[in-house]
């Protein structure tokens, strides 16, 4: 049995039930809460306070790896921000550690994918951020275009066709693939049927975290149902890093 580690914002109602949903046989998962109600500039940088006190919670119950699983808090800063959080994690811990902003860029790189366009909940502010992230780790984003959400729980409560939708509307012939961003935001539904429909890849962060997690602890079986990059868990070639 191996066991997942999860830090999610407060507020945040959708990534437990979609990591819970896609879990492979034989893997759990452990959750612990780090303060957020407003995708805002201030409340991001606020909700990483407590990173160590929850990273020691959930290490106690002897997890495999912890994954920070909150986007914008984890590009806020950044190139390199993400390891930043990464090295507090494992230094308060022991435990392997790694973010969704640094498990997107090794998702996307494992894809051999440089061109993307962005979807978000995010207003264009948060938006903005999470577009300089992408382009500083060699990622260029040709568009960028996001709900305009500052409410965590309202995106919580949008259904999984607002990705559909948005995603349908970004896409341009001249993108490799998909990214939606924002783990609060449903898009796991979302991502098959838009594979199917676009014949390119789609990458969630939800999805991403995931992935990394799976492919940290060992896993090697697929995980069928939530797009290419989870029916694909190969070992990591040496220039994929995922934490």
């Amino acid at each position: 049995m191996s066991r997942i580690g999860l830090l999610v914002p407060s507020s945040n109602t959708t990534v437990e039930p979609e990591f819970y949903r896609a879990l492979p046989p034989g893997v759990t998962l452990h959750v612990a809460r780090l303060f957020l109600t407003q995708i805002s500039t201030d409340a991001i940088l606020g909700i990483v306070q407590d990173l160590e006190t929850q990273s020691r919670g959930l290490a106690s119950a002897d997890v495999d790896v912890i994954v920070l699983g909150a986007t914008a808090p984890s590009f806020l800063k950044g190139l390199g921000y993400d390891r930043e959080l990464i090295a507090r994690i494992e230094a308060a811990t022991g435990k392997r550690a790694t973010t969704t902003s640094t498990a997107l860029i090794a998702a996307l790189r494992h894809l051999g994918v440089s061109r993307v366009v962005l979807g978000a909940a995010y207003d264009d502010k948060v938006n903005a951020i999470a577009k300089a992230f992408l382009e500083a780790n060699g990622i260029e984003v040709l568009a960028a275009h996001g709900l305009g959400m500052v409410d965590n729980l309202a995106v919580g409560r949008l259904g999984s066709d607002s990705a559909y939708e948005l995603a349908r509307r970004i896409d341009r012939p001249d993108a490799e693939a998909i990214v939606l961003a924002c783990t609060n935001w449903k898009t796991m539904d979302a991502i098959e049927r838009l594979e199917r429909e676009l014949g390119k890849p789609v990458i969630s962060t939800t999805q991403a975290s995931l992935w990394a997690a799976l492919r940290i602890i060992g896993r090697i079986e697929g995980v069928a149902g939530y797009g290419r990059l989870l029916r694909d868990l190969t070992a990591p070639s040496q220039q994929t890093q995922l934490a």
